[in-house]
């Protein structure tokens, strides 16, 4: 009988970044620039950089931001689409990563599929998941950036005859490659930024599309390209047109959406008068395009270049709001009796949350219940040591909350180092700290995943402001010690020999 292989020594480092997508690489960059002395790798569970742009690969698959707040501060956008096609943002990742050395430091094909934290050691041991097998790294700090959905799949709800469709169901999480779509009938069932992202790239593959939606969203026409960006690029250096053009853009959004919160039926009718502009032969605007929710109750959604409304009108798409009674073997029966007859039926129906990348936390012995906890400053979590998670905003671009949560990590990693402290953690929120739901969103993916998810609380520091200019002040310069977050030294205890 063989014996086993040894198991191989743990592999220390000071901190272990998880993913290669936007937040890995915004948390890598900071980290070598600002804390240099730290070792530091990325654990990515694919094999390529990029993150959600390396992974979604349907047709037309675009940012739902701006490039110039999207993109990252200390490389600015550069290409004249703002609104930018996912390859050019998966390209835009890879450079950046190459440009600085971060492509140096990732381990690809490494899933994390456990993470155990122990306060006598003050280090997190990480369980991987690797092409040679399962080994063991240790390290002193922890930064989840993998983002807050499930990358194995998407939401796939389960309709009435499903299994009689004659013809190929499609989610776009996982697009195939061999699937072509020119002068096939496709229906894409749903009405959020996937939906209308794929309604008018297939229709301009040639395919004749019909987009089915149970309930309507808001949608938005906006420019692809930025005319006052490119004048302040043609006039000013780079690194000044970048802050002016990120700057002017977070202060629009953030305006619309303190406008919508405010005015809510001001806005409601501002954004469908453009719609019914936007789509002079339709005569049931208010049917297709009136949601029931305001504004900002579920993200807007923007189409670059009235694309959507364009192939609307010229009659290669077509929007139908109903309910689906059932799949047929012809395509689909809604529930007023009319029938979409399709080829394809792509199911744009969502995605799944899935917090810290699914893997399995305990901290001192303890399974880590996410549902239990609140979020601290919407970058860490009551009672957990030395972890970050990147989460972004859910009313403006992701990467403005994880470059502020990626600099204060780096804050707090100084501040360690200098105190010669080991580890922080949030201490848990007093009984006077009323708990609300993490995200304030009425979408369904958000409900579904309500219940398994930590808090947010009523006040500050616990509570998520969706506000980045609020934030700035606070991340870049509030005070660490602020009276929840606790530096801690480990304990040694030391054995007298008996006499």
């Amino acid at each position: 009988m063989t014996a086993p292989a040894p198991t191989p020594p743990a592999t220390e480092l000071d901190v272990v970044i998880v993913g290669a997508g936007l937040s890995g690489i915004d948390a890598a960059y900071h980290l070598q620039t600002r804390c240099p002395d730290e070792s530091y790798a990325i654990f990515e569970a694919r094999g390529a950089i990029g993150g959600t742009w390396d992974l979604f690969r349907y047709p037309g698959v675009r940012s739902d931001s701006d490039m110039h707040t999207l993109g990252f501060p200390f490389r600015p956008w550069r290409d004249r689409k703002t609104i930018a096609a996912g390859n050019d943002i998966r390209e835009y990742i890879e450079d950046t990563a190459r440009m600085f050395g971060i492509d140096r430091h990732i381990r690809f094909h490494h899933r994390i599929v456990a993470a155990d934290w122990s306060s006598a050691d003050a280090r997190w041991t990480l369980r991987c998941q690797a092409e040679g097998g399962e080994h063991v790294v240790r390290c002193r700090f922890l930064f989840m950036g993998s983002g807050y959905y499930n990358y194995a799949g998407g939401y796939a709800p389960q309709f009435e005859g499903q299994e009689t469709f004659a013809g190929r169901i499609v989610h776009p999480q996982q697009w195939p490659a061999d699937l072509t779509v020119a002068g096939k009938r496709i229906a894409v069932i749903g009405s959020g930024a996937t939906a209308v992202t794929l309604v008018p790239a297939l229709a301009e593959q040639g395919a004749q599309v019909t987009m089915v939606q149970r309930s309507p969203s808001y949608i938005v026409a906006h420019p692809s390209q930025d005319a006052l960006a490119d004048l302040l690029y043609r006039w000013l250096p780079v690194a000044a047109a970048g802050r002016l053009a990120r700057w002017k853009n977070v202060a629009m959004g953030l305006a619309a959406f303190q406008f919508s919160r405010a005015w809510p039926k001001r806005m409601r009718a501002f954004i469908l008068k453009g719609t019914r502009a936007a789509l002079p032969q339709m005569a049931d605007v208010d049917r297709h395009f009136t949601p029931s929710y305001d504004p900002w109750d579920q993200r807007l959604c923007l189409v670059p270049d009235a694309d959507l409304f364009r192939v609307l009108n010229d009659g290669s798409a077509a929007v139908v709001t109903d309910i689906i009674r059932r799949f047929t073997p012809e395509g689909l029966e809604l529930g007023s009796g009319e029938r979409v007859a399709a080829d394809v039926i792509v199911t744009a129906t969502g995605l799944k949350l899935h917090l810290m990348g699914g893997v399995a936390i305990t901290v001192d012995g303890v399974p880590f219940a996410a549902q239990d906890q609140m979020i601290y400053r919407g970058m860490m979590v009551s009672g957990v040591p030395n972890l970050v998670f990147a989460m972004g905003y859910t009313n403006a671009s992701w990467t403005l909350k994880v470059d502020l949560v990626s600099r204060r990590m780096c804050r707090v990693l100084d501040h360690l180092r200098r105190r010669g402290d080991d580890y922080c953690v949030p201490a848990a929120p007093g009984a006077e700290i009323e708990r609300r739901p993490l995200l304030d969103f009425s979408s369904g993916y958000v409900r579904r995943a309500e219940a398994r998810l930590p808090g947010q609380g009523s006040r500050s520091p616990w509570r998520l402001r969706q506000n980045y200019f609020l934030d700035y002040a606070a991340f870049r310069f509030g005070r660490l010690d602020d009276g929840v977050l606790q530096f801690r030294k480990v304990t040694k205890v030391t054995h007298t020999a008996p006499r």
